[in-house]
């Protein structure tokens, strides 16, 4: 039976300040979601819903893009340290200042969403005015409406954000996100359709920035992907290439490295990427198609734990090169008037060694061959 709440509906003047579900009324006992909007500091305003399935639990933000700030299974905290004490709403987030790096004043999240109408680095025009900021605007929007569902027979529970992107004159976007749970499962499946509601053409991008530090990410985690090319996106990051796949301890005052790789799927169109731990006793799986997120980028910044140590693991659209530059090399999404595309990835989370090895084998084996190492990045993949 599916049972269904609607907590946020600007549409319809309807907004719960706090809201309680315990799934033991329909016979789910581990299952636990709730609603509270936050108070104090950075974080004041903000919506904040956890689901809770047993020992695994994770935070979904409807006022920051849907944006999930962190996952639990167990002890285990997963997610990064930023230096930012977040969730901080978005009216703190300046995200047209010159220097085009606002963004950076709110993020801390296990997963959020760049996009939708650039989500690169920042981009200037021909008089160094920003043009678009670093990652773009999505991920600093709330939702108008969202609802929860729990399908007792299929034994899930669904979250769904309307988030709009709309300038007049200009992109005319509607995201609706949908993160599933499923009963038993360490995970979530994230379901993006974004609608194009102007009357032209629209061409947008996205990119999943899901990140993730200690314990996880240690001196000699190592990412396990089925990669038949990796391109260093700068000099410096090419200077590393024979360790594009392992992480260093904590280094102060290091500077990032960033590769992009060309990944092979699996029968189902697939493609599988995961980070695990030097003890191979905790690792996270990402999954996401490369027939609707093509490029995939490997953000590596090793800096002390005080300053941010942390990786990201990111699908998109595009690389995170300037807009100006993805989009005279073709990779954005063409949206016409009135169509929708849709996007899906998944993350799953392990902390028993059998269950890492077997994850590990079933990647491995989709490998052909050492993946092909460029010395230097390549023109038309950096900009």
């Amino acid at each position: 039976m599916l049972h269904e709440w609607t907590l946020i509906d600007v549409d319809q003047d309807r907004y719960v300040e706090e809201w309680n579900y315990e799934g033991s009324r329909h016979g789910w006992p581990e299952l636990e979601i709730s609603l509270r909007r936050l108070r104090g500091g950075l974080q004041d305003g903000v919506e904040r819903i956890t689901v809770r399935d047993g020992d695994f639990s994770f935070d979904l933000l409807p006022t920051r893009g849907m944006s999930l700030h962190a996952a639990r299974l167990g002890d285990w905290r997963i997610g990064w340290r930023s230096p930012i004490r977040g969730p901080v709403h978005p009216r703190f987030v300046p995200l047209s200042e010159p220097t085009g790096l606002g963004w950076l004043d709110g993020f801390d999240e296990l997963l959020v969403r760049c996009g939708l109408e650039s989500n690169g680095a920042p981009d200037f025009d021909e008089h160094h005015r920003l043009t678009h900021p670093l990652h773009g605007r999505i991920g600093n929007l709330p939702a108008r409406k969202v609802t929860v569902a729990v399908d007792t027979e299929a034994q899930t529970v669904s979250i769904s954000g309307v988030v709009d992107e709309c300038r007049f004159h200009f992109l005319k976007l509607e995201l609706t996100a949908t993160v599933t749970l499923k009963k038993g499962v360490a995970g979530v499946t994230i379901d993006d359709s974004i609608l194009n509601r102007g009357a032209g053409t629209a061409r947008a991008q996205m990119l999943y920035h899901i990140n993730f530090g200690e314990p996880l990410l240690d001196a000699g985690a190592q990412l396990i992907a089925a990669a038949q090319r990796v391109v260093p996106r700068n000099p410096h990051a090419a200077r590393s290439i024979d360790q594009w796949d392992r992480y260093p301890a904590p280094m102060p005052g290091s500077e990032e490295q960033v590769y992009f790789l060309d990944l092979l799927t699996d029968p189902q169109g697939f493609a599988e990427t995961m980070l695990k731990d030097a003890h191979g006793t905790r690792a996270a799986v990402v999954r996401h198609r490369p027939d609707q997120l093509p490029c995939f980028s490997q953000w590596k910044d090793p800096g002390a734990v005080e300053d941010g140590y942390v990786t990201g693991l990111e699908p998109g659209t595009n690389f995170p090169n300037p807009r100006r530059f993805e989009g005279e090399h073709g990779r954005e999404l063409e949206i016409p008037a009135g169509t929708a595309r849709q996007l899906r990835v998944e993350l799953r989370f392990l902390d028993d060694a059998a269950s890492i090895a077997k994850q590990e084998a079933a990647i491995v084996a989709r490998r052909n061959g050492a993946p092909e190492l460029l010395a230097a990045p390549d023109p038309d993949w950096c900009a």
